[in-house]
Order: C-alpha cells, then structure tokens, then sequence
C-alpha cells in the first residue's frame, strides 16, 4: 500500500499516522507467524514478464526471515520459439507434447534464458539467488507416463537436499521444472505439479501459484476468496473449472495432503504475495484441507 506525504509550510512532513499504524498492525502477526516457514511460489510463465514485483516481494519475504522457493514456467518463451524454428506445438489435457525437438528447445529456454534471467533479475534487485533444476542432484525422479506426450514426466519422488542447502547459506532458490528418469534422461515436467510435490517433500507452510488469472470463480466471474478440498472438487465435476484451471487445481488439491494452505492469485498484480500473504483479506484463491 502507498503511503503519501505531504509538506507543511514550516518544511515538516506530515503523514498518515493511522495508515501507517493500521498496515503494520495488520501485517505483523502474519509476518511472526511465517517466520522460518518454507513457501514454495509457482511463477507462470504468463506472468514472467511481472517477475521484478514478484522477485522484491520475494526478497523481502526472506528479509523478514521466511524461506521463499521460486519454481517458474516459460509456456509463452518457449512457443515463440518453436514457432522461430519451425517446429509445431501440441497440447493434450494442458500438458505440452514434448518430442526430441521440442525438449532441447525447452531446456534451452528454461535454463538458459527464464532462470537464468530470474536470477540475475533477483541480484540487481538486492538479493541473493541460485538457479537450480530438478536434474541437478537428482531432484526430480520421474518416468514417462505416457508415450503419446513424448518426454513428458510423471514425478515419482523428490529429493529436496539441494534446496534445503541452498537455502541453508542464505540464498533464494530459483528452480526450472525438469526432471530425469532411472535411466538419466531429461523429462518436461508441468511447473504446476513440480511446485506442488517440493512443497510437499518440504513439509511447506504454503504453496502459492501467481498465474494470469483472480483465482477460482464462480460460473459468474465472482471470485472464491477460500473454500475447502471437496468443494473444490465439485467445481471441476461441474464444469465450473475446466481447461488449464484443471491441472493447477488438480496440482493443489495433490499438495494439500502436504501442504495446509494452497493460494491461487493474480500474477500481474503490483506485490499481489504481500496482499496475499499479510492482509485479512488476500488477493486470490485460499484452498483449504477439508
């Protein structure tokens, strides 16, 4: 929230006392609270080009001493650069259909140009990040689940080690969701899912989604500031969740048997984690175990 200032005619500044009373008692027993928890945030790639809000909000949730986890996507980087090379793009039930081709272009977008972006985005924003993926110290185990999706991955287990270290000396980790297979082999993992299962492994206080959209709505458009697992559920039965919602919904109610509370909000919105995080009222979508 902004606060203004104004100038006396004798040269004081005069400002809004009560705001300034009424924001930080509001926000203090939310900022005690998340001491020392993990939050696991999920960047969609729709929203990255709002990183630099989302990045401070970041800093400054480790700077009042909890431990924030990024894991980022790269849909719209990575089609614009199929596109450049000729290569078509295909999706089944939300999920990319990954075959060779399109998995170096992944990698080679993710890695190289959205993580690495990320991370020296968060340095000249004063804080200290290390880039990670679910290959380095076998993170991610996966398999291929379906063969029709090509190097798709299905999570089988997560090693959160290097996480826990990088965060352990101070840094925020900065992670692109791939993952390898028994064999060693690269796997194209849905960021959604990759974000829920680390929350998980890491007994995560709140898993946090910042994608294109308010949160979960009503058939009207009235957004659901909180509601439970089953009714959640219902929702998608009835059709009142459908498309690209399903596996984002589908990723929170998984992290729900790890995770107490699970956050939908608007990545696009100015500090949108802060009204999130530390006002009664939030920004999003709550989703709560039933």
């Amino acid at each position: 929230m902004a606060i203004s200032f104004s100038r006396t005619a004798e040269g004081d500044i005069v400002q809004d006392h009560h705001l300034i009373a009424s924001v930080l008692g509001e926000a203090l027993p939310y900022i005690d609270f998340l001491k020392g928890k993990t939050l696991v945030i999920k960047l969609g790639g729709s929203t990255l080009e709002h990183q630099k809000s989302v990045l401070q909000d970041i800093i400054w949730l480790r700077a009042l001493g909890a431990y924030p986890v990024l894991v980022h996507g790269g849909g719209p980087y990575i089609n614009e650069w199929l596109t450049r090379m000729n290569i078509p793009t295909h999706f089944e039930k939300g999920l990319r259909v990954t075959d060779a081709a399109t998995l170096e272009i992944v990698r080679m977008v993710l890695l190289g140009q959205v993580n690495q972006g990320l991370v020296l985005m968060a340095s000249q924003l004063g804080g200290k990040a290390i880039g990670l993926c679910g290959t380095d110290g076998g993170m991610v185990h996966a398999h291929i689940a379906d063969a029709s999706l090509g190097f798709v991955g299905e999570i089988d287990s997560i090693d959160p080690t290097p996480i826990e270290a990088v965060i352990k000396e101070g840094y925020i980790p900065i992670i692109a969701p791939l993952g390898e297979d028994t064999g060693g082999t690269c796997l194209n993992i849905n960021a959604d899912l990759v974000a829920a299962h680390i929350a998980g492994s890491m007994n995560a206080e709140k898993l946090i989604f910042l994608s294109n959209v308010t949160g979960i709505c009503q058939r009207d458009g009235t957004l659901i500031q909180q509601l439970r697992e089953q009714d959640a559920r219902r929702l998608i039965d009835e059709g009142v969740i459908r498309g690209g919602m399903i596996p984002k919904v589908t990723a929170c109610l998984d992290a729900l048997a790890a995770v107490p509370r699970v956050h939908i909000v608007d990545g696009r919105e100015q500090h949108v984690l802060l009204r999130e995080l530390f006002t009664d009222k939030g920004a999003g979508t709550m989703i709560l175990r039933s």
